[in-house]
């Protein structure tokens, strides 16, 4: 996984949620002051798909897949019991759990505040989220929480691979639970130009340069290249979004919050639940900390690319999807925490400390 320094948090990943809240500020601002700007920025349009923001989009996955070793999949037989407690919490526990948490505080807790329809609306935004487990970040909680570099790889490997059969027909599953109407050619489009093309780009990218210039020059030089490709790519979508959502958010600064209530809870409870899990199964905390960070975190770039693809850059799908991104990083860094100062649980966790 190449040098540790490499490995942990760079400048902007630190203060993403900083970056965050800016760009939606500055987002607003647009949307309010400068509403020529978005409007400009809709007629660039292809299939219900922004083609500046798609842009941005594949900018921000396509690094991510680089980082993605399939071929470390053959070690799955090694040591399974970290995969399963990956695989079940990811695709079998947190759609379903995201749906019912998020939709208890939308249509009940919350209903004095948000619409129904508004409701509904932040409930699809939520279980395009709960659909879409980590697959990069993942690889920086990793490392703060002195996880096993070589098997994370392989949990988010796989778990890659089942994004690719799993994913459209949970999202479409629960959605048309929740009551929204959901094309499956597009959803099954949206896959395929978020995840199947940076995917197979990414594998191709990394196979030839390994070929030509080594595994050491990939880690250490070519990888380090896209650092803040990936950030900035989100940060400018995250604008071109806030000033389609400008209208919405003025008028109901609240929601923010509100959404962000279920998200939180929700990424707790995934976590403790796989983290839990490894720890009854005996798994040593290098393995069990990376299966909790994988089944919290979220793949909010798919999630939110899903979103636009699906709805609109200015449907509040979208802005639930964002809310996600915002309180992305310090949860996570506080399971970090959680995983750090619980090591002594695990055995042999002193040897590693």
């Amino acid at each position: 996984m190449g040098k540790a320094k490499d490995a942990g948090m760079g400048f902007f990943e630190k203060y993403l949620t900083l970056w965050v809240v800016l760009c939606m500020v500055s987002g607003v601002f647009v949307g309010k002051y400068m509403p020529f700007v978005p409007a400009f920025l809709s007629r660039f349009e292809y299939a219900n798909v922004s083609i500046p923001i798609a842009v941005l989009i594949w900018g921000m996955i396509y690094p991510m897949m680089l980082k993605v070793d399939f071929p470390s999949v053959k070690n799955v037989g090694k040591n399974p019991k970290g995969l399963f407690v990956t695989w079940i919490t990811n695709w079998l526990i947190k759609p379903f759990t995201m749906f019912g948490i998020a939709g208890l505080f939308f249509h009940v807790i919350f209903n004095a505040f948000i619409p129904g329809e508004l409701a509904r609306d932040y409930l699809a935004g939520a279980v395009l989220l709960g659909a879409a487990p980590c697959t990069a970040m993942v690889f920086v909680w990793s490392h703060l929480a002195k996880g096993d570099a070589a098997y994370t790889v392989v949990q988010v490997a796989t778990n890659d691979l089942i994004i690719l059969v799993a994913f459209t027909p949970i999202v479409a599953f629960l959605l048309g639970v929740s009551g929204v109407s959901v094309p499956w050619d597009t959803l099954l489009l949206s896959v395929v130009l978020f995840v199947v093309t940076p995917l197979a780009g990414g594998v191709a990218t990394r196979n030839s340069v390994i070929k030509h210039k080594g595994a050491d020059y990939f880690q250490n030089s070519f990888i380090p290249k896209f650092n803040n490709i990936t950030v900035a790519g989100l940060l400018l979508t995250l604008v071109i979004i806030f000033s389609f959502q400008g209208g919405v958010i003025l008028e109901n600064p609240l929601h923010i919050v509100l959404i962000a209530v279920p998200l939180v809870i929700q990424t707790f409870l995934i976590f403790f639940i796989a983290y839990l899990a490894g720890l009854m199964l005996k798994l040593p905390h290098d393995i069990a900390a990376p299966a909790g960070m994988i089944g919290a975190s979220n793949f909010f770039e798919l999630a939110v690319a899903v979103a636009i693809s699906l709805f609109g850059a200015s449907s509040p799908v979208a802005l639930a999807t964002i809310v996600g991104v915002l309180v992305e990083v310090p949860v996570m860094l506080t399971l970090v925490q959680i995983a750090n100062k619980t090591r002594v649980w695990f055995p042999n966790a002193a040897e590693k400390m």
